[in-house]
């Protein structure tokens, strides 16, 4: 079997079950590896860490490390075929999100704002900053109402614009993160960028 770390084709079992390379030294688990694999299939058809556990009749948090895992590294094999297509970007967009649940007027401090890149009908999604509260907190009042009056275009701008692949995008995402709840500030990125990678694996595929 072959190294997982280099390649090489040179790799023996030790007393424990695990191969080591004869070359790099790297220690890895077979059995880790295929429980990996299992895993990402369930990812991948869309099913969630809970109802993945309950399949595999693994524990809960075993399962959601995993895939919080695969979102990392989606992020990351994202962000290298971005670099490498940059140049090819031919529209963008901003949007803000915030829970259908939950008011505009009382929870601007929620809203997630990023930037949607298209190119060759991918997608590609960056985060901007948080917008601060005590931007929406000055002495202006007549400004204060402005600015709310912003934010709720930019919510529902998508449906005054012409269908294109970063609106539907758009309407995708609203769909896909539904099935999430409380979802931390630190944690939207991956959920985005999963967001974003199902997406375009379903555009090629039609």
């Amino acid at each position: 079997m072959k190294c997982i770390y280099c390649n090489n084709p040179h790799t023996y079992i030790l007393s424990n079950n695990q191969r080591k390379c004869s070359k790099c030294k790297r220690k890895f688990s077979l059995k880790k590896i295929q429980r990996e694999e299992k895993l990402f299939a369930y990812f991948k058809k869309g099913f969630t860490a809970r109802q993945t556990a309950l399949d595999c009749k693994m524990h809960f948090l075993t399962v959601q490390n995993y895939f919080e895992k695969f979102r990392k590294n989606i992020a990351i094999y994202a962000d290298k075929l971005y670099q490498q297509n940059a140049h090819r970007v031919t529209d963008y967009d901003e949007y803000l999100y915030l829970p259908r649940s939950l008011n505009i007027n009382e929870n601007t401090d929620k809203l997630q704002h990023f930037l949607t890149f298209c190119y060759d009908d991918t997608i590609y999604n960056i985060m901007m900053p948080k917008i601060k509260v005590s931007l929406l907190k000055k002495e202006d009042e007549k400004e204060n109402k402005l600015l709310l009056k912003y934010l709720k275009f930019n919510t529902i701008s998508k449906l005054s614009k012409s269908e294109n692949t970063i609106t539907k995008f758009w309407d995708y995402f609203e769909e896909f993160i539904c099935r999430y709840k409380g979802i931390s500030n630190e944690k939207f990125i991956f959920y985005l960028k999963e967001a974003e990678w199902r997406f375009n694996l379903k555009i090629k595929q039609i």
